[in-house]
């Protein structure tokens, strides 16, 4: 299981994970969703206590990662499969153009 902190304007937003199983979950902080309700991620994700799951990687973080040359660089440069998308997500987008960061969790045993 691989996890992120998700940020918007550097306000902790909520946590994004990859389960053992391929899925992915998104659920915004209770206390981001408590103060900035109406400050969503994106239109298809509103601010909620509900957690968001899909099969894939969620279209608004696949459109943080990386394209072309700029993947190929990253790909190569941190040795991570150009279709590990959450490994991706992970070693780009800390410090990502617009609003929206993404920083690992890394396990406390790692």
């Amino acid at each position: 299981m691989r996890q992120a902190k998700v940020y918007y304007k550097d306000i902790f937003a909520g946590i994004l994970t990859e389960t053992d199983e391929g899925d992915y979950k998104f659920q915004y902080d209770s206390e981001y969703a408590e103060k900035y309700p109406e400050q969503f991620l994106t239109f298809s994700m509103p601010v909620t206590k509900n957690v968001y799951s899909e099969k894939r990687l969620f279209s608004f973080f696949e459109g943080l990662i990386p394209e072309g040359w700029l993947l190929d660089i990253a790909s190569k440069n941190w040795k991570i499969n150009k279709y590990d998308r959450m490994g991706l997500l992970l070693a780009c987008c800390k410090s990502c153009i617009g609003a929206v960061s993404v920083e690992p969790i890394i396990p406390e045993n790692e």
